[in-house]
């Protein structure tokens, strides 16, 4: 792991494209900004561990469990009520 020190508004660049600024420090608390391109996931650890478990848990979906979601997310029917003409 490479480790480094950095001030209040100074950054590190990763490869061509990211780059991580310091953009405060309070107490034992650093505020991190990233840009990086879109196509670049951008997650807290713990939210890229539960992303992951989801994953996992979906890919173990049995047949039918699939196909009851797959029943959920079917458009509803609705009937079509025709009205009557108005009289005269």
């Amino acid at each position: 792991m490479l480790v480094l020190s950095r001030h209040r508004d100074e950054s590190i660049i990763i490869g061509d494209d990211i780059v991580i600024t310091v953009v405060d420090i309070r107490g034992d608390k650093v505020r991190l900004g990233i840009a990086a391109p879109i196509e670049i996931s951008v997650h807290r650890q713990e939210v890229y561990e539960a992303i992951q478990r989801e994953n996992r848990q979906a890919s173990r979906l049995e047949p039918q469990d699939a196909r009851q979601i797959e029943r959920l997310n079917q458009p509803l029917r609705r009937e079509v009520r025709r009205s009557r003409p108005e009289p005269n």
